[in-house]
């Protein structure tokens, strides 16, 4: 029994340093740490990233360092020392300086962060070559904390934090600048991303956390890939068993192609569950199921077996086997002739060509690195380090586009940098119409006048916005001044020309913070003739005149009702005795040129057939011949 415990200790050594065997090498991914004050340290130096809390990829935070007088190691709850590192309103962020040793780095920046600081950098104890920080061996203590890590965290030099440390003690204010905007590459309008993955679901914290997020970035991984914004790559840690022990019962249950492609045990248990050989197969067929899909212009569909996959075939009920995963690629509409061929024979002694791909590719080329944690996301040839959650991996891979070039679903609520929430984000902002020139994006927050309902604010973004054109005063009066009374609203906005605010008739003042109402009474503006009486009221005013007396406002004068009726009656009679005569002259002109002319004509005639005239030789005669 001791000696299969000890077989068991040295296969699992073997499997998880195999990678060394292959002239590889682990690379540190850094970000940038520069000190704006005190003089004395300026400059900018070397952090690593840890892994695990949320990297703020593609922007930077600017935050105060301080060093806690007690509890330095951070391996306690701050609360416990009456500490508290939340930042006061207006002031930079804080960032905790905390040394290496006694506890888990992740442990360090989860106690750092429920104090209420901003950032953790960990000092280290020895002076060596910069390290990347991992989470702890998943148990039921770590797992609590783990996954709820939310701030960035950075692991520094020790000649560094004692430098820090020195200028702290000293009274100086040691403001610093964290920035991750050339942490991933953004060399053009289209990212190359790697998830390094795994199959098996019962290998902890960890695999938990890795099935969460495949099942959370399915929708944004699917959208970038249809539209032609990312090429995503699926892969596989595989290992591979030592040749003295490749014919052992435990080498046989944990690997394929003899002893050419492993994975460990899922329960660490020989004896009972899955063997690690059954992952392998999984592992193998996944990529397979990518290979397919992407010969038909449908990789995305990778992620729909993957999660899908996840939820129908668990291992804990015991279908994490073929027929499910059969299942569920008839489901997908996918080639399952195809799949089985990409396969192979895993129980061939020889080489399996997609396999013996992912092993070639786990050796690190060029900047990445080799791939030895997983899960491990490589963006743009870039190792990814922080929480694996969707917006955290979300703004890792928007910050791999060259600026400008981002698609819609990087500038979504999933990426937001939640800046504007602190003193809007230094802004321009208009209180009273709920307006606001601060927009938070994946690499931070910027300060553009706003877009409402078609009208664009034009400003700096920062001190000034503006709303110009038609419709300005549609949206809280354009800042004018304005206010409602007795039923009536009254504005002093003006859509048109170039007079943004003016007082409308009646009121006097500025247009914008005040219009007082004119009396118009006692400024002896209206109501000035001897019969008038006035009283102002909002906005305007009312005239009245003495007696039977009419006010007519456009004269400023009253008249007499009576009057008014007589002259009224008189303008009728005058009206109808014009249009008689006018009409009786109609008449006489008609009958003189017309019809009288025409009479005379005729009787001239008749009488000249009786009686003609001597001075008239012919004269027309206009009696028919037949009456004649």
């Amino acid at each position: 029994m001791e000696l299969k415990r000890l077989l068991h200790v040295v296969l699992s050594f073997w499997l998880l340093l195999c990678i060394g065997c292959s002239d590889g090498r682990f690379v540190v991914e850094k970000n940038s740490l520069t000190v704006t004050s005190p003089e004395k340290i300026k400059g900018t130096y070397d952090s690593a990233i840890g892994n695990f809390g949320i990297p703020q990829y593609g922007g930077s935070m600017a935050g105060t360092v301080v060093y806690p007088k007690d509890n330095q190691k951070a391996c306690k709850a701050f609360d416990e020392f009456s500490i508290s590192f939340q930042s006061k309103p207006g002031s930079l962020p804080t960032f905790v300086l905390v040394d290496r040793g006694d506890c888990f780095f992740a442990l360090k920046v989860w106690n750092v962060q429920k104090a209420g600081a901003s950032a953790v950098l960990v000092a280290d104890d020895i002076e060596e070559a910069l390290i990347t920080m991992d989470t702890p061996e998943e148990d039921s203590s770590s797992s609590k904390y783990i996954e709820n890590i939310t701030i960035p965290s950075a692991l520094i030099q020790k000649s560094f934090g004692e430098a820090l440390k020195k200028a702290i003690s000293g009274a100086d204010m040691v403001n610093v600048n964290l920035d991750w905007r050339e942490s991933v590459p953004h060399p053009d309008d289209r990212v190359e991303y790697e998830l390094w993955t795994n199959s098996n679901d019962e290998c902890g914290v960890k695999c938990d956390m890795l099935m969460e997020f495949v099942k959370d970035f399915k929708g944004a991984a699917q959208i970038l890939e249809k539209s032609g914004y990312t090429q995503f790559t699926p892969h596989y840690i595989t290992w591979y068993c030592p040749q003295a022990f490749t014919i052992s019962k435990q080498c046989k249950s944990q690997c394929i192609n003899h002893g050419r492609y492993c994975a460990p045990d899922p329960e660490q248990d020989f004896s009972s569950g899955y063997e690690g050989k059954d992952v392998v197969i999984e592992n193998l067929r996944q990529l397979c199921v990518f290979k397919v899909a992407n010969e038909s212009n449908k990789s995305w569909l990778w992620w729909d077996y993957v999660t899908d996959f996840q939820i129908r075939c668990p291992m804990k009920e015991k279908k994490y086997n073929k027929e499910c995963a059969d299942a569920v690629i008839k489901s997908l509409g996918l080639d399952s002739k195809k799949i089985e061929k990409c396969m192979g024979d895993p129980n061939a002694d020889a080489d399996n060509p997609v396999l013996k791909e992912e092993q070639n590719a786990q050796v690190g080329k060029g900047s990445r690195g080799d791939v030895t944690i997983l899960p491990t996301l490589v963006v743009n040839n870039r190792q990814y380090r922080g929480k694996l959650a969707k917006g955290a991996v979300l703004k890792a891979i928007c910050s791999g586009f060259e600026e400008t070039t981002e698609p819609a679903v990087c500038l979504s609520d999933d990426v937001e940098t939640n800046e504007c929430l602190d003193n809007n984000g230094g802004c321009w902002q208009d209180k009273a119409a709920n307006l606001t020139a601060c927009k938070d994006t994946f690499r931070g927050r910027v300060c553009e006048c706003p877009l409402v309902d078609g009208l664009q604010f034009k400003g700096d973004g920062y001190s000034h916005c503006e709303a110009s054109g038609p419709g300005r005063c549609n949206i809280n009066n354009g800042g004018c001044w304005h206010k409602s009374q007795d039923g009536h609203t009254y504005s002093a906005c003006v859509d048109t020309g170039d007079v943004k605010c003016q007082c409308p008739p009646g009121f006097r003042g500025d247009g914008i913070n005040s219009c007082d109402d004119i009396d118009e009474c006692k400024e002896k503006k209206a109501c000035q003739c001897p019969e008038c009486s006035c009283k102002d009221t909002w906005g305007s005013y009312e005239c009245t005149c003495s007696g039977d007396l009419l006010y007519i406002r456009d004269h400023d004068t009253c008249i007499s009702k009576s009057g008014t009726e007589v002259k009224s009656a008189w303008a009728a009679v005058w009206v109808i005795l014009i249009g008689l005569a006018m009409a009786s002259g109609g008449a006489y002109l008609v009958y003189k040129y017309r019809l009288r002319s025409y009479m005379d004509s005729e009787i001239r005639a008749i009488m000249a057939q009786y009686m003609p005239l001597d001075s008239q030789s012919e004269v027309p005669n206009h009696v028919s011949e037949d009456r004649a």
